[in-house]
């Protein structure tokens, strides 16, 4: 029966790995997790609170629902935005994706 499961002896001195090693392997896991997923996120969501604060009256933005117009009124919350003539939709401004530079809605 050996031969089919081999049986594996203990060692009589086995040695355990040490709590150094585990404390940093520990914080090498906890610093790529900080570089890979913490950092960049925190970066994208100050980059968008400024695009956020910086759209103005006349601005031509994009949601992101994918839909663009020029910005007709700003208030602390909600921009109105006007997609087409006389047609103004109120958007809260979280969903303000990009700044368009001037002229690009008239030319598609």
């Amino acid at each position: 029966m050996n031969l089919i499961f081999p049986v594996s002896y203990a060692q009589e001195a086995a040695g355990q790995p040490s709590m150094t090693y585990n404390l940093i392997l520990f914080g090498g896991m906890f610093v790529l997790f900080y570089l890979i997923l913490w950092r960049p996120q925190s970066k994208r969501a100050k980059e968008h609170k400024e695009l956020i604060t910086s759209v103005s009256k006349g601005d031509e933005i994009m949601t992101s629902g994918g839909l663009m117009g020029k910005v007709a009124n700003v208030t602390d919350d909600y921009i109105a935005v006007e997609v087409a003539e006389n047609v103004v939709l109120k958007l809260q401004k979280s969903s303000v994706a990009a700044v368009l530079p001037k002229g690009t809605i008239s030319q598609i």
